[in-house]
């Protein structure tokens, strides 16, 4: 653990998921002072254990710290204390009025409460790209766009005039592990070979074709029968198919302003998927996450 000095400081900014657990002390103006991250998500907190953990990780910033706000799955019910979705549309304010506080912390704790939706009859949930997506129109000056959080399950947030209308969600990296790990592709693919462009466009634009990512994930297999796919290139273009079919599901036009969200691999991807389909991204990371996490702190009591 990194020392850092015993000065009070406003925030202590958390992002706790499923399996990582990120922090970062954060100054009046907005400034990262310092970040710093564990693979400690809430799956591995014993229960009742959160704040154990918290002090574990973060106890030197925790105690010059003003206030203390996480995001993320911290706040399901797997999670530290559940705290409700806030419904869309939804705007910062409505996000702010949500937050719950910890009961019986040691010290402050305030969870911001992720946000839910219904579109075509089916609900929907998000917990931490929400602060993401707030953080972003904080970066950008952007009130209205797309707002694309590539990853395990990705999210496509539409804005209008700085409020979230709704989302959808996409299982496109957990259904790229199954596909490359537990079906008949694992054993021609090569998980570990390096990006190749050229195979990935090749499966995006493959995506777009009406016959559904079913058929083209078995054409996968039929390629590499045929020697027209090796294992090293198979990687890249099965990753084409899955987020092409997601690109196929979200329908993104041209002209609609675009913003990813993540990591710097990951929405690379996405900006060439993106490409191939005539739409043009920005791209933003961490700074997101901190940037939505200030904003929202400026409303703690």
């Amino acid at each position: 653990m990194t020392s850092c000095a015993a000065t009070p400081f406003p925030l202590l900014a958390i992002d706790w998921g499923t399996s990582s657990l990120r922090g970062a002390r954060i100054a009046a103006d907005g400034q990262v002072l310092e970040q710093r991250g564990l693979a400690r998500g809430i799956l591995q907190v014993p229960a009742g254990g959160f704040e154990a953990v918290l002090d574990e990780a973060f106890g030197d910033w925790r105690e010059q710290a003003t206030h203390c706000l996480v995001s993320g799955m911290a706040g399901s019910r797997q999670g530290w204390i559940e705290a409700p979705y806030c419904p869309c549309p939804a705007g910062f304010d409505e996000l702010a009025a949500r937050r719950v506080w910890v009961p019986g912390a040691r010290r402050p704790v305030a969870i911001v409460p992720g946000l839910s939706c219904e579109q075509d009859g089916l609900p929907d949930v998000m917990r931490g790209e929400e602060v993401q997506i707030f953080g972003a129109m904080q970066l950008t000056g952007l009130a209205d766009g797309l707002f694309v959080l590539p990853g395990t399950h990705s999210k496509w947030a539409r804005a209008e005039a700085g409020r979230v209308q709704g989302f959808r969600s996409f299982m496109t990296g957990e259904v790229y592990a199954l596909l490359s790990q537990h079906s008949i592709l694992a054993r021609t693919l090569n998980p570990e070979a390096p990006f190749d462009d050229a195979a990935f466009t090749q499966g995006v634009a493959r995506a777009r074709d009406a016959a559904g990512l079913l058929h083209h994930a078995f054409g996968a297999r039929a390629l590499t029968l045929f020697g027209r796919l090796d294992a090293d290139r198979l990687a890249s273009y099965l990753s084409g198919l899955v987020i092409g079919a997601e690109l196929h599901g979200a329908a993104p036009t041209a002209g609609t302003p675009v913003v990813l969200i993540g990591s710097d691999a990951l929405t690379a991807r996405y900006a060439r998927a993106l490409e191939v389909h005539g739409v043009a991204s920005r791209r933003l990371g961490a700074e997101a996450t901190w940037a939505g996490l200030h904003a929202l702190s400026l409303s703690l009591d």
